[in-house]
């Protein structure tokens, strides 16, 4: 699918959106969600070979949407529905990965950046587009087919949280409906995770949703 206003990238034909992870694009996939999340992600999964091969091989390629250009994916957002999310692998998985000594204190971490969707709620685990790619609207296709989906899926709003050294990011998810609820500081993960706030912020699904949120 395609939006009326991006109709074709600067430089290649239309984008192709798909509500899922093209098989042998996990690689792809890891390495642009690595290059938009890895300064929050790092200190739990680096280095970052190893955090990108780790990404790759526990995706749920169904908790994803693709944007495609002229074959290539150049464009992610991942979402968590029905106790799944784009970015897999358990505990076993990261003590497997990085052994027990190491492993333990990243399970910790990944903890910290954990969330549960409440009833009738899609929650978003953000939106990565190629940096060769970005501003050309790849972001606002995403965003609007994750609502799409939400309302298919039956939910009845999207949650997102947004760090507070994303300030562009937030901007993008203003300017499609998303509002800031609440903040929450976390001044002890600036040295670790390189942020001291996390802000949460929503959408309704439908305008009957958006009236009722009032």
């Amino acid at each position: 699918m395609t939006g009326p206003e991006d109709g074709r990238a600067r430089r290649g034909g239309p984008v192709e959106v798909r509500r899922s992870i093209p098989q042998g694009d996990e690689a792809r996939v890891a390495e642009l969600y690595w290059e938009a999340f890895g300064r929050k992600l790092g200190p739990a999964l680096d280095p970052p070979d190893t955090a990108r091969a780790f990404i790759a091989r526990h995706l749920h390629h169904d908790r994803g949407i693709a944007a495609l250009l002229d074959g290539e994916v150049v464009g992610v957002a991942g979402y968590q529905l029905g106790g799944r999310a784009l970015t897999g692998g358990g505990a076993r998985d990261v003590l497997a990965t990085y052994g027990a000594l190491r492993g333990l204190p990243r399970l910790v971490l990944l903890s910290l950046l954990s969330r549960t969707p409440a009833a009738h709620e899609l929650v978003m685990d953000g939106i990565a587009v190629s940096p060769a790619h970005r501003g050309h609207g790849i972001g606002g296709l995403l965003l609007r087919e994750i609502v799409a989906l939400a309302a298919d899926r039956g939910c009845r709003r999207v949650r997102l949280d947004v760090i507070d050294v994303n300030p562009r990011a937030r901007a993008l998810y203003e300017r499609h409906g998303f509002t800031a609820t609440r903040t929450e500081r976390t001044p002890y993960l600036r040295d670790l995770m390189g942020f001291s706030a996390v802000t949460t912020m929503y959408r309704p699904v439908t305008a009957a949703d958006r009236e009722e949120a009032r």
